[in-house]
């Protein structure tokens, strides 16, 4: 780093995506992208004149998608918040709300605690149970920032509606974050929450369930103030952070509903066939609520097993941390990809077995 780096961030241990490689074609599951295009209507989105207007400024307000989304969500429209992104949710959450600190599990979603790094945020680290299982008594009356993955990732394992309800009620003096980027694969949103308790946020993404994992599109359900809150530290940062294009594409999105729920149903069959697959060789499979499973082979660790299925061209997500080490994080693909998946995972069990 240069000299001039501010020393306050000197020790920031970034956020490190999934690798992009193109080096080679590879199966890619270890970003959790969805294996399925974006509905046809949705392509043609961009003709006529969209791509002449990149010459002027997207909408700040984003209107038109805001009430669109709270007409499909039965919300109103100043419950609604739009970003580059869920991140950016995040991010903007942690800077308006980390003053009190923050809590959230030792194993999840990697940029709770590089948010609370960067904003000097004091942060409670609470341990998953042994089962993975995230323990919501822990949580009960802490009144600081609260941040849950519902499913969690990468463990898959969703937390109940009544259970996050329990945790928003018993802390009424701080905000509680729910990131829902994987509510679409099997678990419950609790969005319908926010006219019962103002201290709820709930986020969601674009980039899983609805294909546009490039285009960058984030949303929030909130009380009045809360969203008033995030559009002012976003008025302050970037307020056209969210391009026209992708306001349109995320429009369009939305009158296709039926085709992304449908390839969510996809992914969860085979979700479930992949799941019984690897069970079938051994593997320690956690239930998963999510468009991806969380499992550690009976031969060989985590990190070998990484290296020797990129080797053959699959790409999955290795942590090398305590705890899940020994565990890969597995997108689901196409039917077909996951079966070339498991022909290469018992191929390298034969191999290590010999």
């Amino acid at each position: 780093m240069s000299q001039y780096f501010d020393p306050r961030y000197a020790s920031l241990e970034a956020y490190v995506p999934g690798e992009q490689p193109r080096d080679r074609a590879y199966i890619k599951l270890n970003t959790n992208e969805s294996p399925y295009p974006p509905a046809p209507s949705v392509c043609k989105a961009l003709e006529g004149g969209v791509i002449e207007d990149l010459r002027l400024y997207s909408d700040p307000a984003c209107r038109r998608l805001k009430e669109k989304l709270a007409a499909h969500y039965h919300v109103d429209t100043d419950q609604v918040f739009l970003t580059n992104g869920s991140d950016d949710i995040l991010n903007f959450a942690f800077m308006a709300y980390g003053h009190l600190g923050a809590a959230f599990a030792d194993i999840t979603y990697g940029f709770y605690s590089v948010f609370a790094a960067l904003h000097g945020v004091d942060a409670t680290i609470i341990p998953l149970k042994e089962d993975f299982t995230l323990d919501y008594l822990d949580y009960l009356g802490l009144n600081k920032l609260i941040v849950i993955a519902n499913p969690n990732a990468p463990t898959g394992i969703p937390i109940s509606f009544n259970r996050i309800e329990q945790i928003v009620k018993a802390n009424p003096e701080g905000v509680v974050v729910v990131d829902e980027a994987y509510v679409d694969f099997g678990a419950f949103s609790c969005y319908s929450l926010i006219d019962k308790y103002d201290n709820l946020l709930v986020t969601r993404t674009y980039s899983k369930s609805r294909s546009m994992a490039g285009a960058r599109l984030g949303y929030a359900f909130g009380s009045k103030k809360i969203i008033e809150d995030l559009e002012k530290l976003r008025y302050s940062t970037n307020p056209y952070n969210v391009n026209s294009m992708t306001l349109k594409l995320g429009e369009a999105t939305i009158d296709e509903d039926d085709y992304y729920m449908e390839n969510c149903r996809q992914i969860m069959l085979t979700r479930y066939d992949t799941m019984q697959a690897l069970r079938e060789l051994g593997f320690d499979v956690l239930p998963s609520n999510a468009n991806f499973l969380f499992a550690k082979s009976p031969t060989i660790g985590g990190g070998a097993l990484y290296a020797k299925l990129r080797e053959n061209g699959i790409l999955v997500r290795h942590f090398n941390k305590p705890r899940i080490s020994d565990y890969l994080r597995i997108t689901i693909g196409t039917k077909e990809q996951m079966e070339t998946f498991i022909s290469a995972i018992k191929q390298i069990h034969q191999e290590v077995d010999t």
